[in-house]
């Protein structure tokens, strides 16, 4: 071995700084995220394991009656093909209405885009639980949009307590996080590429789905995953316009901590609910590369 292969380069050496540099750095924050999540988790696991008793509460055992429950229950299976079905419409109307206004706003020159800007933020400042009361002064018997629909000679329309009352709802909540999400995404693509397929002799509408959707296709699926895990702890919105007819995993997992002490139980549903959340974003992440790889 050759004296210039044993010893490291000066490249090597600043290489192995900055990692332990990072390292460093990371640490604190390993140990917070470990601290405070991890040990949670695990607090729930062994939680979900318990046995509930009506006198004693929690009794602590090693049974899977709880899982077996939700399983075996038609009620809470519904419930939670609810909460997905219920969070996956929602997550497509955002994608639907929010990527046309993503696109204007990045592609807008103009002294007011600041301005709309601004006003696609302003909404985040008001709470979920305020805006679903607003909806619910809408949705009611005697409200606007019924108003609307009886004179306009359409009977009545009472959104209040139905799917399509809290589907509205969420994605009141969640379309600016979809807005502010994509159209950073599409003014990070540059506008010359577009230009240039249209110099070609493509279509506006083909140079969009050619150049600029495949591009906006990885930061899509993070807005996307991000407005599905928020409808999916949806709480709110789908107790104040749903009722207490209209049935989700968050309400439900809320309902069994607090009025049934069912500390078990919440805790099995609250793993169930945080794992088909996970299995579902993991599962659409690996369908939309797999697409974009055979792209």
């Amino acid at each position: 071995m050759t004296l210039a292969a044993a010893t490291p380069l000066p490249s090597d050496r600043r290489e192995k700084g900055h990692l332990a540099a990072a390292s460093a750095l990371l640490t604190p924050a390993t140990a917070v995220v470990a601290v405070m999540l991890v040990a949670p988790l695990l607090l729930l696991l062994r939680m979900s394991f318990n046995r509930f008793d009506p006198t004693k509460l929690m009794v602590e055992a090693a049974t899977a009656e709880n899982y077996t429950r939700f399983f075996g229950d038609a009620y809470y299976t519904d419930v939670m093909i609810t909460t997905v079905v219920v969070a996956l419409s929602s997550t497509a109307f955002c994608l639907l209405f929010g990527f046309p206004i993503a696109y204007r706003l990045a592609r807008w020159q103009s002294r007011w885009k600041n301005a709309v800007m601004l006003l696609m933020v302003l909404p985040l400042f008001v709470s979920s639980t305020v805006r679903s009361i607003g909806w619910m002064v809408l949705f009611s018997h005697g409200g606007v949009i019924n108003l609307a629909a009886t004179s306009l000679g359409l009977g009545t329309m009472t959104l209040m307590q139905t799917t399509t009352g809290v589907i509205i709802g969420i994605i009141s909540i969640n379309l600016p996080y979809m807005i502010l999400t994509l159209q950073s995404v599409v003014e990070g693509i540059d506008e010359n590429l577009e230009q240039a397929a249209e110099s070609l002799g493509a279509a506006p509408a083909r140079a969009f789905w050619r150049i600029v959707w495949p591009m906006a296709l990885p930061g899509t699926m993070i807005a996307a995953v991000l407005c599905f895990i928020l409808a999916m702890n949806a709480f709110a919105t789908p107790v104040l316009i749903g009722g207490p007819r209209f049935h989700m995993m968050a309400p439900l997992l809320y309902w069994e901590f607090t009025a049934n002490n069912n500390w078990p139980f919440a805790s099995a549903l609250a793993l169930i609910l945080m794992t088909t959340t996970l299995v579902m974003t993991v599962l659409a992440n690996k369908l939309i590369l797999g697409r974009q790889a055979r792209a």
